[in-house]
């Protein structure tokens, strides 16, 4: 939009820009991520490649991925049984992705791995898109890129989101209430009503479905078909100050239990290197235990850890903080995940609606879906399509476009000149 010289009006119904992708630096005094940490795929990550305009500052993931079994460490032919087991698994989900029909992702899982099943279904499922195998669609989640590696951004993903949308001037705290996109295209918003030609929607399946947007005429069937079945999964960070590292791991250990059933967790140690560990809950455990309020989240991270590293390890936690995205009112829940027999579904979404709505986001990318590249990247397809059925990206604008990737130009976007 902005390589394409067009007026537009870039709405935000919170008081920040990002979504779940969020950086806090006052709970703890440090930076801390409320939700996306990880920057996946960094050789191709549009958001890594624009990193050096915001000057901050990005750091490799380290690669280790560790397993505990109880109150030990696993030990190296366990560590090996458990990449072995995680490995079939992924090969047993890609087998079925390739089939013509779709299953429950579960049922695609072999069901001979040993004391390692529990912990593969965690990774898998929950873990991977906030929702249990049973679940999913073994399409969809075969079709997920892989988002092994990564790097970090030391001062957070949020202000590094924030950083490059810095001069975007959007409209803060403006909350959308109706889209009527019959004879018109007006929205009305909490501050005001516009008038456009082209929007560019990217909140939440969680919000769509909620029905905190008015359309007239209404979303039709097809699409509100694809936005019930890429219902949002629930996956919160429980964050334990722990100074000094009475773990005793690494700067961003992934640690994983042998667990026998879903009530478990992964920690990623020593975030940067700083004194935050967060351990991460998710799936339908997680939505219960976030339903239950903070203190119960923080208890349950307590517990676990003091099953892992032993009881000690409670004396060492000082302040704490849980998110609970799924009662933010303008998100409702974590990455979308799709149903099991609905792989078509984000094709679905990213159909627009009479070359006047489009939807972008998380959910609109077929295998980026649970990324925030992958949400940057979708906005950017939408943007340039909405361009296009304008008539305003010519050659030059189309290939000015592409080079531009310096702003998250198609979030929420509206074209009204």
């Amino acid at each position: 939009v902005v390589a394409a010289n067009r007026r537009f009006a870039l709405l935000e119904a919170s008081n920040r820009i990002g979504g779940r992708c969020a950086t806090d630096s006052k709970i703890f005094g440090v930076p801390y991520d409320l939700g996306a940490h990880r920057i996946h795929n960094p050789a191709g990550n549009p958001l890594l490649a624009l990193a050096p305009k915001s000057g901050l500052d990005i750091d490799a993931a380290a690669a280790a991925q560790l397993a505990r079994v109880g109150a030990r460490a696993a030990g190296d032919s366990e560590l090996e049984s458990f990449r072995a087991a995680l490995a079939l698994a992924r090969r047993a989900l890609a087998d079925a992705g390739r089939g013509k029909t779709d299953v429950v992702a579960l049922q695609a899982l072999p069901r001979d791995l040993g004391d390692w099943q529990a912990a593969v279904e965690f990774i898998l499922g929950p873990l991977t898109c906030g929702t249990d195998l049973n679940e999913v669609s073994a399409i969809d989640l075969a079709g997920a890129a892989e988002r092994g590696g990564g790097a970090f951004c030391r001062q957070g993903y949020g202000a590094l989101l924030a950083a490059l949308a810095a001069d975007l001037s959007p409209r803060l705290s403006t909350t959308v209430q109706r889209i009527d996109w019959d004879a018109s295209l007006e929205i009305e918003t909490t501050r005001g009503a516009l008038t456009a030609r082209t929007v560019i929607l990217t909140v939440s399946t969680g919000v769509l479905a909620s029905g905190k947007i008015e359309f007239s005429p209404e979303l039709p069937k097809r699409q509100l078909d694809a936005v019930t079945n890429l219902a949002l999964g629930s996956y919160d960070h429980v964050a334990l100050e722990m100074p000094g590292n009475p773990l005793g791991l690494r700067p961003d250990d992934l640690v994983f239990e042998q667990s026998g059933g879903p009530r478990t967790a992964a920690l990623l140690a020593n975030v940067s290197g700083g004194p935050l560990h967060l351990v991460e809950v998710a799936g339908q455990f997680g939505r219960e235990l976030s339903a239950k309020g903070e203190a119960a989240m923080v208890d349950f991270a307590g517990e676990w850890l003091a099953s892992q590293f032993g009881a000690s390890v409670r004396r060492a936690i000082k302040r704490s903080h849980a998110t609970r995205w799924n009662s933010q009112p303008f998100i409702l829940g974590a990455m979308s995940a799709a149903a099991p027999g609905s792989a078509d579904a984000r094709k679905v979404l990213m159909e627009t609606m009479d070359g006047r709505v489009w939807f972008a986001g998380e959910a609109a990318h077929a295998t980026q879906w649970g990324t925030v590249n992958g949400a940057w990247e979708s906005g950017e397809r939408a943007a340039e399509a909405a361009l296009r059925k304008l008539g305003a990206l010519d050659a030059d604008n189309d290939k000015a476009a592409r080079r531009d990737r310096q702003r998250p130009a198609a979030a929420k976007a509206m074209e009204y000149r």
